[in-house]
């Protein structure tokens, strides 16, 4: 049955929120550097988005898979929109870039060359760091229509240069020599006769032996900055002796890098496959060619046939791609200042000289991350490892860092007699490798682990610490419930929260996951919401006694955040609710297919906010006429995270925690630097601070206010 609501795509919709980091750039508040970065991760953030996302859409367009959500036609057409879109916002990237990023830069004595023009007094140093960094490393290779195509490697940038013999008619067997000796076998012979001809070459740019910026000497109070393309570009000469060097653009191939596997293999087999696949995602089928757009059409007509691209593959680009190494940009300038981020605070109840289990057995401990320090969790397991009362600790890994300390304290339990089982799931996204590579390393230290279910992702962030009493009797066993990984790295970038608690009901619910994890029962959850479960029920029963609340003249209230909002179901409820007079406030940072400003969702308001830390936590709260109910926990409202994968949800039970929440769901809507509304054409409208009332940069302020509170 056919919808009566109508839904933003899900694709268009991310592409809105990576517009957002983007405008970070246009911030003049921010440290210069700073806002360098944000071209970065946008930039990041696109790579990515193609060798997935665009994959998929691109694999149905061609026919070579199938999908229940789009036909060959609606793929394609997809495709067409996002390539447009992507366009639009590389003019706005440029502009930004070449606007605003290139004069700040210039105005903070950082000259950073970005064309043929280079100051006469830095022209020998370039030629000598091309002969004596750069040249040895430099392998042009021919293109021909006719001949065999070389490979472009997935995201690595190439120059493809375009010569014609010198006209000279005494230099015709010194230039046939030449060609011979850069292309050998593989260029044509008419082209040799023929020498003003044109020949193609391309050349992989050496990043593996020569960094991508290069500090030039500097000038009085002047640094100076360049790619090295763009050193490469002005000694093309010496390359190609015996030719004008026409012109020359930088291209890059993005591939296909999902890894289709067979899901319901078993755990042996899963392994088997990864090892092989991973291996393979260099080389999977292209889904983007990006080009110089200042590259005239002839010249990319010739590389397009010449690579056998497909039309629908080009995408435009600027003169300098892969932008995400911006965030390597030298700051020569030492005199600019990075960003003052909130450092992690230790509480001074959770001191080292204190037992974390001592205080959590008496009253739930929220922490906050990255504004809490990560090393209290740290701790909490390494009390586990030194407890003589654990009996066990269950823990689950979705991304791990490397060199984790997480990782190195499970296998001093296992080291120190402890029962340690770890649940790895091997499908995570580009971290495949390392939790296989992790989980073998846990394995041959003793750990049980156990790996991915078929047909499913465990995507659940919970730990488990199993206590019984040195005789036998009864005492207090503790659960950990987050919003974010197990991962010291991004728990200094990511705003997440995590719980722990003695409380009984919980702790025996998270036991009954990591047995259903283990395939050992068909569980029963009293407290917990856990997905495939009982999340869906309980979050329709609490949708529609705010819907109840509504219809009897009381306030119904939702607020909701979270990273995600895709699954048409649960945005159908948010629709009802909205036509009932349910006010509901979203905090969404990233794809929200819900569509505000219409007559069904005229009650619903979405806020999106891009700041110094990744806004990565889950917390749901239901007003229930004054007596909030509130939830924290692992999954997003996208369909994968609701009917495809294990994620464990819990209700924060102790008030002030609760409160503490609630504080911090108050603080983000009343963002007003930051925080932008995503109206019903997808753009990111910035909240204006109100004259009069204070300034609220909700990251920054909710760490003020636990600063105070906890001190």
């Amino acid at each position: 049955m056919e919808s009566k609501y109508n839904y933003f795509k899900r694709d268009i919709s991310w592409l809105s929120f990576n517009y957002r980091v983007l405008l970070e750039a246009l911030d003049e508040r921010l440290p210069l550097y700073e806002r360098i970065n944000f071209i970065s991760i946008y930039s990041s953030n696109l790579e990515e988005f193609y060798k997935i996302r665009v994959a998929d859409h691109k694999a149905v367009a061609s026919g070579a898979t199938e999908s229940d959500e789009e036909t060959v036609q609606s793929a394609r057409e997809l495709v067409e929109e996002i390539n447009k879109e992507v366009t639009r916002q590389l003019d706005d990237r440029v502009r930004i870039y070449e606007q605003k990023i290139l004069p700040a830069l210039r105005k903070n004595h950082i000259i950073f060359y970005q064309d043929n023009h280079v100051e006469p007094f830095h022209q020998q140093f370039i030629k000598d760091f091309f002969r004596e960094e750069i040249f040895p490393y430099l392998q042009p290779v021919p293109v021909s229509k006719d001949k065999i195509v070389s490979f472009l490697r997935d995201n690595r940038l190439y120059l493809a240069i375009r010569v014609y013999p010198k006209k000279e008619e005494n230099k015709g067997e010194e230039t046939k020599e030449n060609i011979e000796k850069i292309a050998g076998e593989c260029i044509n012979e008419r082209n040799v006769t023929d020498f003003r001809q044109p020949l193609y070459f391309v050349m992989k740019q050496p990043y593996a032996k020569v960094p991508r910026f290069i500090e030039l000497p500097s000038r009085e109070k002047n640094h100076y900055l360049m790619f090295t393309e763009d050193i490469i570009k002005a000694n093309l000469n010496l390359i190609f002796p015996g030719y004008d060097v026409d012109s020359s653009y930088c291209i890059k191939i993005s591939r296909d890098a999902d890894i289709l596997i067979d899901d319901s293999a078993s755990s042996a087999d899963l392994v088997a496959q990864l090892k092989k696949k991973v291996k393979k995602r260099k080389i999977g089928d292209v889904c983007r060619f990006v080009y110089d757009r200042a590259m005239p059409s002839e010249f990319l007509d010739f590389l397009v046939d010449a690579f056998r691209i497909q039309r629908d593959e080009l995408v435009p680009g600027d003169k300098h791609l892969n932008l995400e190494d911006l965030r390597h940009l030298p700051n020569p300038n030492k005199s600019l200042h990075s960003l003052e981020k909130p450092k992690p605070m230790k509480l001074t109840v959770l001191d080292e000289k204190e037992s974390i289990f001592n205080y959590v057995a008496k009253k739930d401990l929220l922490l906050y991350y990255p504004y809490h320090s990560f090393e209290h969790f740290i701790h909490f397991l390494y009390e586990a490892v030194h407890n003589p009362e654990t009996r066990e600790i269950m823990v689950t890994q979705y991304r791990v860092a490397e060199n984790s300390a997480v990782i190195n304290t499970l296998i001093a339990a296992a080291q120190n007699g402890k029962k340690v089982t770890v649940f790895v799931e091997l499908k995570a996204r580009f971290d495949e490798e390392n939790n296989l590579a992790t989980a073998e390393m846990m394995q041959a230290a003793g750990i049980k682990i156990i790996y991915s279910i078929p047909g499913l992702k465990v995507h659940a962030k919970v730990a488990l610490i199993r206590r019984r009493g040195l005789n036998g009797e009864k005492i207090p066993s503790y659960a950990y419930i987050s919003t974010g990984n197990f991962n010291e790295k991004t728990a200094t970038l990511y705003a997440d929260c995590g719980l722990f608690t003695c409380r009984k009901e919980i702790v025996a619910d998270l036991y009954n996951l990591f047995r259903t994890l283990q395939g050992k029962e068909d569980p029963k959850f009293t407290t917990l919401l856990v997905a495939r479960f009982n999340l869906i029920p309980e979050l329709n029963r609490l949708i529609d006694r705010e819907i109840s609340l509504a219809d009897e003249g009381k306030q119904g209230r939702i607020i909701l955040k979270m990273n995600a909002l895709q699954d048409p179901a649960m945005i159908d409820r948010l629709y009802e609710a909205s036509e009932h007079g349910v006010q509901i406030d979203l905090i969404v940072r990233g794809i929200c297919c819900l569509i505000p400003g219409q007559s069904y969702s005229r009650n619903i308001r979405v806020t999106r906010i891009v700041d110094s830390f990744l806004e990565h936590a889950r917390i749901w709260y239901f007003g229930n006429d004054g007596s909030p109910k509130v939830f924290m926990g692992s999954p997003d409202w996208m369909r994968r995270n609701l009917y495809r994968r294990i994620e464990a949800i819990t209700p924060v039970l102790a008030s002030d925690l609760r409160d503490s929440l609630i504080e911090m769901l108050d603080i983000q809507l009343a963002d007003n630097q930051k925080a932008c509304w995503v109206d019903d054409k997808l753009q990111n409208i910035f909240k204006k601070r109100t004259p009069g009332t204070p300034a609220v940069r909700a990251q920054y302020t909710f760490y003020d206010w636990l600063n105070k509170k906890d001190n």
